[in-house]
């Protein structure tokens, strides 16, 4: 059947018109793909270098999502450099140590600067400690060198209430120190032996670390706070400043091209607004508690008693 002009013209027409909606389609999808590289931290090959900022605050604790993420840094060729933000009074003695690690490794590949703000003290030192340079305010609470394990008694408590606890165990010194039983001295030394244990850890840690003698770290490393000012005075951080001094150092020291945007890198999901408000509220109250934490700590928080 012959087809007339005004016909073939339409349906020339209509043939551009879904040849151009593809095109479209197919940029989209691109589009869409390049997003999504972004979104999952995959590399882009449209993204700029750029410093990757990796702020820990609150408690710390046992993170694999933390640690999976500093290693990822390591590979991220688009990341020239990593600025440290601190905030924490400590926590976890082994999640304090395992952050330090990791970022002793990292920092073979690219350079690494803490920056300290309100408090970074006992764990938060330790991890600071990963840093190349480490920077705090006057005012920052710092320090706080040391570990400890929190435990109550509450045998005359139970007794008075008429409760009797009833305990099984297979020796003397499982379970100590228990809340249920009065603490012997053979338990007592023995927590004091694990505590002493990491304690020296620690201080030889800060030893190399400040590149210090061992017996000064010792008479610092007392448990007390130290404030910025006195803390650089003890040569326990490099300088007095802030992100800006810290970038300044990445220049001068590093070579790091000036001018790179600063990028925020996290390990924290993303939760809905009830649940944020829900952490919020409870983190006014139990944020620096220890209470949160089984096992050993070396964290820092006002005597409350």
């Amino acid at each position: 059947m012959a087809i007339n002009a005004d016909t073939l013209l339409d349906r020339l027409y209509l043939k551009s018109q879904i040849t151009k909606w593809r095109v479209i389609a197919v940029m989209l999808a691109v589009l869409v793909m390049i997003v999504s590289a972004e979104r999952f931290n995959t590399h882009s090959p449209i993204e700029k270098d750029f410093v990757a900022r990796l702020t820990l605050d609150g408690i710390i604790t046992d993170d694999q999502k933390l640690y999976t993420l500093i290693d990822d840094l390591a590979d991220n060729t688009k990341a020239k450099a990593v600025i440290l933000w601190l905030d924490t009074p400590g926590g976890s003695a082994v999640a304090g140590e395992e952050v330090f690690l990791r970022l002793r490794e990292l920092s073979k590949k690219k350079p690494i600067v803490a920056v300290m703000r309100s408090l970074s003290a006992s764990a938060g030192y330790m991890i600071a400690l990963g840093a190349d340079h480490i920077i705090a305010r006057e005012g920052t609470i710092t320090g706080s060198i040391g570990v400890i394990i929190e435990s109550a008694e509450i045998t005359e408590l139970a007794e008075k209430i008429g409760i009797k606890p009833i305990i099984i165990k297979s020796s003397p010194l499982k379970g100590s120190p228990s809340p249920f039983e009065k603490t012997t001295p053979e338990s007592q030394h023995v927590i004091q032996e694990v505590i002493n244990d990491f304690y020296n850890r620690f201080v030889d840690i800060v030893a190399e670390r400040r590149q210090l003698p061992r017996e000064k770290v010792v008479l610092l490393a007392d448990g007390r706070v130290y404030s910025g000012k006195s803390a650089f005075q003890n040569k326990l951080i490099d300088a007095i400043g802030g992100e800006d001094d810290a970038m300044k150092w990445l220049v001068a020291q590093k070579n790091i091209r000036q001018g790179l945007d600063i990028k925020d890198i996290s390990s924290k999901d993303d939760s809905g607004w009830l649940e944020s408000m829900s952490q919020s509220i409870s983190g006014k109250f139990f944020e620096k508690s220890s209470l949160m934490l089984d096992g050993m700590t070396a964290i820092w928080h006002p005597n409350t008693h």
